[in-house]
This record gives structure tokens, C-alpha cells and sequence, in this order.
């Protein structure tokens, strides 16, 4: 095999994001209550949160602010020295912010901004989830027992970001930090949206066209529970709350996975996984192009209900008419 490119391990994995609300008691309770995760800290206007798979101390920070969206999302180095490396690659691009001395629940960490201008941090040190001994399962090599309310989600999988500019993103996280394009939407060569990885998941980050080109908002964050069934259990629990459904139990085309989507109480959008779709083991993978004319029900939905408009047009924070902001919003 000829042109063979060097492949970068320096990034582990999504290790936490911090989404924004402006009812942020309300999108607690919907974390915490339905999605059964547990409240892991509170500082300032800031609530940590993790779910009951999530080794850390914490996989979500929500902070109240005057419209939803996301605050930052944090990537886990594989080593210290690895993260040098991409701090040093970092900040060759004059894209780095610099240090800050950490956080609840990690050490210090490296901010940068993306082309479109989302926040993220590079770090190593983190803090694991110090459970209690009334909270400790049976199973050694679970954090902490199932929780027994809501439907509870295992584990933060990833993050979805709307950008005005998905190819100049997407090629900043592979030519820097080592990701690996494994699907794309193409409109006759421009890049519509991309779906890459640091593991043998099919994504731990996707990028979506934002039509305005509007730049740093959020299209969703997601958790997993890797089984189906969870995720009509959990629509059945939302539908009789007034949790608004956006896109009921559904299965992808790219990247194969079992979904859901519902519009938390703050306007952020989050995405369930009932399974994780396909893995990824071979070193040498080709990404997987997807022309636009063939995505509509066969990439975004291949077994399911046809995705709304709001799902291509919308995401945090609301940039568009007042009639359309209620229109996504409303139970």
C-alpha cells in the first residue's frame, strides 16, 4: 500500500461537554429524573452531571445562560506527553486560547477554538467517579448501580456541532488532532456534513452545514444505551411529560445506529442511541461518501419516520422566526 499517512493516536476519547440553558433547574430534572443521571457537583451557576456507565467524575456540565447551546466540548489525551504534542500542533494553526488550571472533575487543560469557533480543551487529568458504598454494584467493573428512575442512559457518546464551514472543521480535527473521516454528505464535492472518530466508533463528533452558515451552535449531544427497546420505553415516559419528541425511535442510515430525538426544557436538542450502529477495525478504512440526493430516507433514516425540517435546519442557539423557534420547541 502506497501514500500510507501516519496515523495520530494522541486522542483518546470525548471525555465531557458543557451545554448551555436558560432553565436550567428544568433541564436537571430532565437529565436526572428521565435519563436517570446523577448530579455530581454544582458550582456557581454550573450543575455536573454523569451517567451511571461514565467512569469520570463527570460527562456533562449545564450552565445557565440566556439562550441554550454549547458552552465547550473536551477531548481526553492518550498520554501527557501526547497531549504536548497536540498542544504544540495546536498552536501552529493560531487557533489556541492557552491553559486554564482545570475544572470539577479534571486538571488543566488547553482551549482552542475550532475554525467555526466552537470551544474545546485537550486534557489528561481527570478525576474518577468516587462512588459511595450504598451506590457500589455488584458488577466490579461498573461504576455505580443502575439507577432506578427514569429509563437511565449508560454513557455520554457523542457530540453533533452545526458549523458554517463543515470541510474546513472537519479537516482542523483530522490534520491536528488525529481524527479519521468515516462518513460524509457530498453535494456534488462540497461537504454538507462529516462523521469522524479518534476510536473504532463510527463518530465521536459530526459536523452539519448550518443553512444560514451561522457559526458555533449545537445541532445535539447524545447518550448511549445500547438497547433498543430502552428508547420506546424512554419516548412512552417523555410523550406522557410533555418531552418534546422530534424524531421518535428511528434507525440511521450513516452510521447505522438505533436513535431518538426530544428537545430538553432548555431548547438543547439530545439524541439517544438505543445501539451504537457499526465499528470500525480496520486501520486502513475508506470513508463512506454519501451523495445529498441519496441521504434523504436512506442516510438519515433508514428504518423509521421521515426526519422533519426542524432536524436539517434548527440547532442551539435559535436563529430563526419566532414561528419556527415555537414550532420546534412546543410539546
Amino acid at each position: 500500500m502506497t501514500n500510507f499517512i501516519e496515523p495520530i493516536f494522541d486522542v483518546a476519547q470525548l471525555a465531557h461537554v458543557e451545554i448551555l440553558s436558560p432553565k436550567l433547574e428544568q433541564s436537571v430534572e430532565f437529565f436526572t429524573r428521565f435519563l436517570g443521571m446523577e448530579v455530581t457537583a454544582r458550582s456557581g451557576g454550573s450543575v455536573y452531571l454523569r451517567a451511571y456507565e461514565d467512569f469520570y467524575h463527570n460527562t456533562l456540565k449545564i450552565t445557565e445562560s440566556i439562550e441554550a447551546g454549547v458552552g465547550h466540548i473536551a477531548w481526553r489525551a492518550t498520554s501527557p506527553q501526547a497531549l504536548q504534542r497536540r498542544v504544540e500542533e495546536i498552536e501552529k494553526t493560531g487557533l489556541g486560547k492557552g491553559w486554564i488550571d482545570g475544572d470539577i472533575g479534571h486538571g488543566k487543560a488547553y482551549q482552542f477554538t475550532t475554525p467555526d469557533g466552537h470551544l474545546m480543551e485537550i486534557l489528561w487529568d481527570v478525576e474518577y467517579y468516587n462512588v459511595q458504598e450504598e451506590q457500589r454494584s455488584k458488577l466490579l467493573n461498573r461504576p455505580s448501580k443502575r439507577p432506578d428512575r427514569g429509563v437511565p442512559v449508560r454513557r455520554l457518546d457523542h457530540i453533533n456541532l452545526m458549523t458554517s464551514n463543515p470541510a474546513a472543521d472537519t479537516n482542523f480535527l483530522i490534520d491536528n488532532l488525529g481524527f479519521r473521516l468515516r462518513e460524509q454528505i457530498q453535494d456534488n464535492g462540497h461537504v454538507l456534513g462529516s462523521w469522524i472518530s479518534v476510536s473504532n466508533l463510527v463518530h465521536e463528533i459530526a459536523y452539519m452545514q448550518e443553512p444560514n452558515s451561522v457559526k458555533g451552535k449545537l445541532h445535539h449531544l447524545c447518550y448511549w444505551y445500547g438497547i433498543p427497546q430502552n428508547l420506546y420505553d424512554v419516548a412512552d415516559l417523555m410523550k406522557d411529560h410533555d418531552i418534546k419528541i422530534e424524531v421518535p425511535p428511528n434507525k440511521h442510515g450513516i452510521s447505522q445506529a438505533f436513535c431518538m430525538y426530544v428537545i430538553e426544557p432548555g431548547g438543547n436538542r439530545i439524541e439517544l442511541f438505543g445501539d451504537a450502529g457499526y465499528i470500525i477495525t480496520d486501520p486502513a478504512w475508506k470513508p463512506v461518501i454519501w451523495e445529498m440526493k441519496d441521504v434523504p430516507g436512506n442516510g438519515d433514516t433508514w428504518i423509521g419516520t421521515d426526519f422533519p425540517v426542524s432536524w436539517w435546519t434548527q440547532g442551539t442557539p435559535l436563529t430563526s422566526s419566532e414561528a419556527v423557534e415555537e414550532e420546534v420547541l412546543k410539546p
